[in-house]
């Protein structure tokens, strides 16, 4: 192999910054970034994604990030909707077996992905596939010629599963079949490199394994990127947490203030796997943290900006900004709060439902709870609140309405 040139170097060290890459680390993904080049061949990025919800957050959006910037260098982004592995439901960092969706809600969901995709990458340039479209036409002859290529051995080294072994819980058979359909993937699309999180390490190198058995001689390289965990700091950001998760669909104001309710921990995370800064920027963010060289506040200004203008534009984030310094530190009230005609006395969990402040009953009793809701100023301090009167009801810092009779 020829000497790796500097020039894909430094374009391995930039898109993997943040990243761990299987087997051979940056210098190997700058090899196979210099080989494509030469050869004129472009790289097939390969993410798969399971249609299990139909929203994205901003989690979500750290591996799409990634391909981004291997569009931008000429690569071909394979999405693989999961319209079979889906229906198998992954089991990755599960307790329990997950239930399987029908393909009816496959569908659904995966209509409303490539709209929100579409504001992170060109979906106009992606090759978009369906993995039922091959693996619902295996025989069982060949489902058993491709179980024969892994053990039960090693099945069990994935965490999840020698866990809930250990722990008497039970594991069904077909659950051993998902990372051996996303691994057949790999070798359908003739993947180059495969994304995914850090949960997916058994899976995307499970899908080199099958490639080699199948004939390929060079297998893909696997990108796995961290976690993005929620606004508490704690919990993967995850749709089961919505008090907690910032979603594509949330509003300029909602975004803003949510990534402004981040601990300082999740600040330089955010900053490394949210945005493009140059790494010298990144580093620089790093040292004012490291020394106490600023407010961790205006690191967050900058921060919420930056992420709220890419999916709301430069309007949309300024206008956030100031009605965030408005609301939080004036402590003032929004100006454009909306109305609610009250006309008999109302619970307060159903009127928080109602306003859509809330998703569900239990994420506002663990609001109650936190002291996060209050009406004319007051905290609600019980779930069986009963509005009466004319006021300002306020859930969490930033969602408001005047309620009128």
């Amino acid at each position: 192999m020829a000497e790796i040139r500097q020039e894909f170097i430094e374009q391995a060290e930039k898109i993997g910054r943040s990243c761990e890459i299987l087997p051979g680390g940056v210098m190997e993904l700058a090899q196979k970034l210099q080989y494509s080049h030469d050869n004129h061949k472009p790289l097939r990025i390969k993410l798969g994604m399971d249609p299990t919800r139909p929203d994205l957050h901003l989690g979500h959006t750290v591996v799409m990030r990634k391909l981004r910037e291997f569009q931008k260098l000429g690569h071909k982004i394979v999405l693989i909707v999961g319209g079979a592995t889906a229906m198998v439901g992954d089991p990755s960092g599960k307790s329990e077996t997950r239930p399987a969706l029908t393909k009816e809600q496959v569908d659904a969901n995966a209509a409303t992905y490539f709209e929100q995709i579409s504001k992170v990458i060109d979906v106009t340039d992606v090759e978009v596939t369906n993995n039922a479209d091959w693996l619902h036409k295996l025989s069982f002859m060949d489902m058993l010629k491709l179980a024969s290529n892994v053990t039960v051995a090693q099945m069990m080294t994935r965490d999840d599963f020698a866990k809930r072994y250990s722990e008497g819980k039970p594991i069904a058979i077909h659950e051993f079949f998902y990372p051996l359909m996303q691994a057949y993937d790999s070798y359908e699309i003739d993947a180059d490199i495969e994304f995914g999180g850090t949960d997916q390490r058994f899976n995307t190198l499970l899908g080199r394994d099958i490639q080699t058995a199948y004939g390929r001689k060079y297998p893909q390289l696997v990108m796995l990127l961290p976690l993005l965990e929620g606004t508490d700091g704690v919990v993967k950001m995850s749709k089961s947490y919505p008090e907690h998760c910032i979603s594509l669909t949330d509003s300029a104001n909602d975004m803003f203030g949510k990534v402004m309710s981040i601990p300082d921990t999740l600040i330089l995370k955010y900053y490394e796997l949210l945005t493009d800064l140059e790494n010298n920027e990144i580093k620089k963010v790093h040292d004012d943290l490291e020394n106490n060289a600023c407010n961790p506040r205006d690191l967050k200004l900058r921060l919420a900006h930056i992420i709220t203008e890419e999916y709301h534009g430069k309007e949309g984030a300024d206008k956030a900004q100031e009605a965030f310094i408005n609301v939080v530190s004036n402590k003032g009230i929004p100006d454009d709060i909306p109305e609610y005609k009250l006309v008999e006395s109302q619970n307060i969990l159903d009127l928080l439902l109602e306003l859509k402040f809330i998703q569900s009953k239990g994420e506002g009793k663990r609001l109650i709870q936190g002291g996060g809701v209050k009406f004319e100023g007051e905290k609600v301090a019980e779930p069986t609140f009963l509005v009466e009167n004319e006021g300002i009801l306020q859930a969490g810092k930033r969602k408001f309405a005047k309620v009128v009779r």
